[in-house]
């Protein structure tokens, strides 16, 4: 039976989930779970509470735990990541800088300066699982649930040899809102999705052959459901489709709902990421000060609850039964979405069984959702070539090209605000030591200075001054 690795298994109440699942799983029986985090003290908590789980339900399975990395990968079959490189302190500074230059964000793991840091921070570390892996486990295959996941797994694609999947739960649980928004159970519809993680757009929505978007749409329209989901609701009203990530998500993807104080409360005044400022790490260090007075797992039951949605333990039982599973998962593009970057991550339809993994040709989107898509895939791809660089004007020019920062900030601004950041977050980003990002001059212009007179060619003259033709 397989050996399933489980990397950052200090994430508390992700790792029970996924852990539940597992054993949950009769065809899982006599696995191994190697539990690893980087520190001891949640993971000796977490250890304790999984082997409780095995005894009292009496599972057949065996659990160990290590600190030592390659201790855990080797001879793994399956290897599930879900670190977080900096925790909550690094989380903080991804919000806090980004803020004092009015970049205001709600979620910051996906996109913006926080999603760009995120991924310079945790890029490397991912690599360095992904080298062990091919020493330790070459044949393994690598779940990956750290964020941001599509720069991360377009940096697996980039830089490693592993076989992986990026996985989410974004396209079911906005499954579960469309069906609740067209009255259709969620099992009886009938979707194509595709795009990228965190943007992926819902192509087809049918029941028994009828298109439910004339009725999502109705519905979106009134102010009862607008009220919940007022930037998905928003987008799918001018791009004609609607897509996977909550309010909080998107609005921080594009530039329209952030970057104003009038835009921030038409789109982002409700609260519990419903566009919220902070809200994300707000919630974070809440459930940070919690569990530093109450042990989490104290409170939680250890009997075996239902599996969940979260696909993990669904595709590990495909591979190891040869029973097809289908899911939307994150894979190297490679031409699966003809109209995204073929080296990027796209989100897509994947069906698994014994043989691996099998993603869908999907072709075209439609020009407005790929357009929506591309502005996100040219900052992933620059967060990735910093990543792997370590060049600090590369991180620069991933913040620059963002949405939400060009949308709000000047590009001074913005070089002042990643140097801040690097700085700032210096010990997780070791690629980047002893180099500094080029400043930029602050030119005092005083009212009566004159401006340089250049000769121009007259036929020119119009496109470069105006001003000066039309009064000559």
């Amino acid at each position: 039976m397989p050996k399933i690795a489980m990397i950052g298994a200090g994430s508390i109440v992700f790792c029970k989930t996924l852990l539940n699942d597992l054993l949950a799983t009769p065809a899982l029986k006599g696995s191994e779970f190697a539990l690893m985090n980087r520190t001891a003290p949640k993971l000796e908590k977490m250890a304790a509470f999984a082997q409780a789980m095995v005894e009292e339900n009496g599972c057949d399975a065996t659990i160990t735990a290590t600190t030592n990395r390659r201790e855990a990968l080797a001879g793994a079959d399956y290897v599930i990541n879900m670190i977080q490189v900096g925790g909550v302190d690094a989380f903080a500074i991804d919000y806090q800088i980004p803020m004092k230059y009015g970049i205001d964000q709600c979620i910051g793991d996906t996109l913006g300066p926080g999603g760009v840091f995120r991924a310079l921070r945790t890029i490397p570390v991912v690599l360095e699982i992904a080298r062990d892996m091919e020493e330790l486990c070459p044949k393994a295959l690598l779940l990956n649930y750290t964020n941001p996941m599509a720069a991360v797994c377009w940096a697996l694609g980039e830089a490693s040899n592993v076989r992986f999947i990026g996985l989410c739960h974004g396209v079911q649980t906005t499954l579960d809102l469309i069906s609740r928004y067209v009255g259709v159970p969620k099992e009886q519809i009938d979707y194509l999705c595709a795009g990228i993680n965190h943007m992926a757009w819902f192509l087809k929505l049918e029941h028994q052959g009828r298109d439910l978007y004339p009725t999502l749409r109705a519905n979106c329209e009134k102010p009862e459901y607008y009220k919940n989901e007022k930037v998905r609701c928003e987008v799918m009203r001018h791009f004609g489709y609607f897509m996977t990530e909550s309010t909080g998500h998107l609005s921080e993807y594009l530039p329209w709902f952030r970057s104003s104080k009038r835009a921030l409360e038409l789109y982002c005044d409700e609260p519990d990421f419903g566009g919220e400022t902070g809200a994300y790490l707000k919630w974070c260090q809440l459930i940070a000060q919690k569990f530093a007075v109450t042990d989490p797992l104290s409170i939680d039951t250890t009997k075996l609850l239902p599996r969940s949605v979260e696909y993990c333990s669904w595709i590990i039982e495909a591979m190891e039964t040869d029973q097809v599973f289908r899911l939307n998962g994150n894979v190297r593009n490679n031409g699966l979405i003809t109209n995204l970057p073929a080296n990027c991550c796209a989100e897509v339809p994947i069906f698994v069984d014994r043989n691996g993994l099998h993603p869908t040709f999907i072709g075209d989107l439609p020009p407005l959702c790929a357009a929506a898509n591309r502005t996100n895939t040219q900052v992933q791809e620059l967060a990735v070539q910093a990543a792997l660089s370590g060049d600090p004007e590369l991180a620069f020019g991933a913040c620059a090209f963002d949405p939400l920062s060009s949308a709000c900030a000047t590009l001074a601004e913005i070089r002042a605000m990643a140097a801040e950041m690097l700085e700032a977050e210096k010990e997780w980003l070791p690629q980047f030591a002893g180099k500094t990002l080029r400043p930029t001059p602050v030119i005092s212009i005083p009212k009566d200075v004159k401006p340089v007179d250049v000769p121009l060619d007259p036929a020119l003259a119009i496109v470069h001054r105006f001003g000066k033709l039309a009064g000559a």
